[in-house]
């Protein structure tokens, strides 16, 4: 049975560019919101965990994160994730609840905010490429099991590669508003 599946392709190309969106929505420029911590990840009980897994997250305040750690022994996890995930917060332990008041955005914090926004990006296009390396790897082998011929693994080569380039081009104009948002252009 042939291994290369189009549709299955497009649907993990549309699945980065939607872990893309998702990332980028927790970006905010100036106001507290909870999905800005959800790409954190912690370790804890000897493995890396999504944050809204040892803890649960709100915004009783607009300018203010509250994370209720629900086990003591990892607010120092925590804590810590949050510190050297890059997005500039500065945690303030209160016991098992983490404070994290959400800075002014000034002209460096903006700065900081989009080379964030770009590296999501750059993870995204990577996950893109890997997709597409995987398509073009089934079709050779499709090709070596002499279930496809050769001009049929090129047509499909030259497919995958049209919709590597339609997928990209999505996530940098996602990308790209994302960025104009958060410079204020």
């Amino acid at each position: 049975m042939a291994k290369y599946d189009k549709a299955d392709l497009e649907r993990r190309m549309k699945g980065a560019i939607d872990a893309l969106k998702h990332d980028l929505s927790g970006l905010r420029t100036g106001r507290a919101n909870t999905a800005l911590l959800e790409p954190i990840t912690v370790t804890v009980y000897g493995s890396a965990m999504p944050i809204t897994s040892v803890a649960t997250i709100s915004a009783p305040e607009p300018r203010m994160l509250s994370v209720q750690v629900w086990d003591k022994t990892n607010i120092g996890p925590v804590e810590k994730a949050i510190r050297s995930a890059g997005l500039g917060l500065n945690p303030i332990n209160d016991g098992n609840t983490l404070r994290l008041p959400i800075p002014d955005l000034t002209e460096e914090r903006r700065k900081e905010l989009a080379k964030l926004a770009s590296s999501y990006a750059e993870k995204a296009r990577v996950a893109v490429r890997n997709v597409r390396r995987d398509g073009i790897e089934n079709l050779k082998a499709d090709e070596k099991k002499k279930e496809i011929s050769e001009d049929d693994r090129k047509r499909g080569e030259t497919e995958v590669q049209k919709l590597t380039d339609e997928m990209v081009k999505a996530l940098d104009e996602v990308f790209a508003a994302k960025e104009k948002e958060i410079l204020g252009k």
